[in-house]
């Protein structure tokens, strides 16, 4: 799969915050994605959806993370580049460590800064390209037969229904743009990582895709592409996407956590559970102790990938 590196446009604010950066970079970089994927239509490749009747102002936005598929995106990722060996333990290790400090610290100014720094560094003096070939690969291997197939048929509906359907995730926009095109939806908003002539510098375009920044980054591509909100939808499992949900005409809670399931019913939200069991999917694990669980989780992947090579 070909991934365009454009410069991005900046945000249409004089001094823009790093969530307006987030969303702007967010926006632009779907933007592009769709324009090749048209081109690439034009030339013969194969086409998306069928959609007989457009209707070009409104617009459906899926979560991924536990709305769309079980588990967290990144963390699949990571198990898939660690088994790879594209990283050392060592080196997962010291993100984990930034990233229970920063639970634990709360969300000061320079912690912020840290985590945030620390989010994509693995990547620095990758090529863009390499990662994209990779995240093929570990969608096919981790993540194909953890998509919820009811939340995929809610999308499909919008599909059939004329509107263009987008992926909203802090996941890497290039890893989302993959699981959105696997499943023949439109696009996928998702944090941007800074590249220069197609390297990773190790630096984000303002910020991880999450909580505010999500709903900076769907206003940017509304008016981008002249959507409604009104007329839109969102979903999501999470109350850290209130901030999305709230921006659309119709929000709806998928597989929710509690503290969402509790907004959602005060506002009349629809809530949707698509879990076997209450348990069956790991949501709300405790943030200090989840960076210690995808540590294991990756390292242990990596350790089976090794066994299956050998």
């Amino acid at each position: 799969m070909r991934f365009r590196r454009t410069p991005l446009a900046p945000p249409s604010s004089d001094d823009p915050t790093p969530t307006e950066v987030a969303g702007a970079a967010s926006a632009e970089a779907a933007h592009l994605a769709l324009v090749e994927d048209a081109a690439a239509e034009q030339a013969g490749a194969s086409p998306g959806a069928d959609v007989s009747v457009p209707d070009l102002t409104a617009a459906a936005f899926f979560d991924v993370d536990n709305t769309l598929m079980q588990g967290a995106s990144v963390f699949h990722f990571a198990r898939g580049l660690a088994a790879r060996d594209f990283f050392r333990s060592r080196d997962l290790l010291r993100f984990a460590a930034i990233q229970v400090r920063f639970r634990l610290s709360g969300e000061k100014e320079s912690d912020t800064t840290t985590a945030r720094e620390g989010a994509l560094a693995f990547v620095a003096g990758r090529r863009v390209a390499e990662i994209v070939e990779l995240g093929e690969e570990i969608y096919d291997d981790l993540m194909a037969d953890r998509i919820y197939p009811r939340t995929l048929l809610l999308a499909r509906k919008h599909l059939e229904e004329g509107q263009r359907v987008w992926l909203v995730t802090a996941t890497p926009v290039e890893l989302a743009t993959i699981i959105a095109r696997r499943l023949g939806l439109t696009g996928a908003l998702g944090t941007v990582a800074e590249d220069v002539d197609g390297i990773y510098t190790g630096r984000l375009y303002g910020e991880l895709l999450h909580g505010p920044a999500k709903a900076a980054a769907v206003r940017a591509l509304a008016a981008r592409e002249g959507l409604d909100l009104r007329r839109c939808t969102a979903y999501s499992d999470s109350v850290n996407d209130v901030p999305m949900l709230s921006v659309v005409g119709t929000g709806v809670a998928v597989n929710p956590d509690g503290a969402l399931r509790q907004i959602a019913r005060e506002r009349g939200w629809q809530i949707l559970d698509f879990r076997v069991g209450r348990k069956a999917a790991l949501i709300g694990v405790p943030s200090v102790l989840g960076a210690g669980v995808v540590t294991a989780g990756v390292l242990a992947g990596r350790y089976a990938w090794q066994r299956r090579r050998s």
